[in-house]
């Protein structure tokens, strides 16, 4: 892949539509490109994303949403992945993103799965990083949000990253999951804890692009390696050295896996 796959040349812009708040790295959307959608995982919100957006600026439409109740959009946070699923569906619709590809990070990626099984004829492709058909949550983390949410934040970085990783480098994520606040973490956990669609994969029939990442410890890649065995058009990339939040981890090598994929489907 040439170098330019990871160049940061063009400004972030912040924009909303219908209240979602969204980043992009140029405006208007080139119709003639993909739309990569990325969305965020639990309590996240667009900063997980900087890293793609900056690096794809210009190599194809690239925009980072934050879901309802996080970051900058407005409304409060849900408790059902087929409920995100009906926001992002309306939001694709409303920006009139050309050739939209949902690509999410756990939560995210439970999202980018229900778009894919409930809406069909509008997404091309998907991306899955670090996600699951099935995302049971440990209890005691659902215990932790609810009654010591400082403690969870203070742990967070350092669970949901490898041990190669700084987690100062990181710390917009965690300010990100502050700024949300405990119900609506708590709300995202129950959502993922209660997703399921592992029997929904083989209907999925546009190309997809699955990254595993070796030091993921909340979906460890056998998770991964699952989703590439029952979506009929699925690849896996594997990232080292990363952990749960390999999207801002490993950037350039999360890039890279992107552009391959658009290149190899030709999308």
């Amino acid at each position: 892949m040439p170098a330019e796959g990871t160049k940061r040349s063009l400004p972030v812009l912040q924009r909303e539509e219908n209240g979602i708040a969204y980043v992009s790295a140029g405006w208007p959307l080139d119709p003639g490109k993909p739309t990569l959608l990325f969305i965020h995982g639990a309590g996240g919100s667009h900063v997980l994303w900087l890293g793609q957006i900056e690096g794809l600026a210009g190599l194809a439409n690239a925009v980072a949403i934050d879901l309802p109740g996080h970051g900058a959009s407005k409304g409060e946070g849900m408790d059902s992945i087929e409920g995100y699923a009906k926001v992002v569906a309306e939001f694709t619709r409303g920006l009139g993103a050309p050739k939209p590809i949902p690509c999410g990070l756990s939560m995210g990626g439970a999202i980018a799965q229900q778009l894919l099984l409930d809406f069909p004829d509008v997404y091309c492709a998907g991306v899955l990083i670090g996600t699951g058909a099935r995302l049971r949550v440990m209890p005691v983390i659902l215990k932790t949000i609810q009654e010591n949410f400082s403690g969870y934040l203070e742990s967070f970085l350092s669970f949901a990253t490898s041990p190669k990783t700084d987690p100062a480098r990181l710390r917009l994520i965690a300010e990100a999951a502050a700024k949300a606040g405990p119900q609506v973490v708590l709300g995202d956990f129950r959502a993922c804890d209660a997703f399921d669609v592992v029997e929904r994969l083989p209907s999925i029939r546009v190309p997809v692009l699955v990254i595993t990442s070796e030091d993921d410890r909340l979906t460890p890649p056998k998770y991964g390696i699952f989703l590439e065995e029952k979506i009929p058009r699925a690849t896996r990339v594997h990232i080292r050295d990363a952990g749960h939040l390999c999207p801002a981890e490993k950037p350039e090598e999360v890039n890279r896996a992107l552009l391959d994929f658009l290149a190899r489907e030709r999308l």
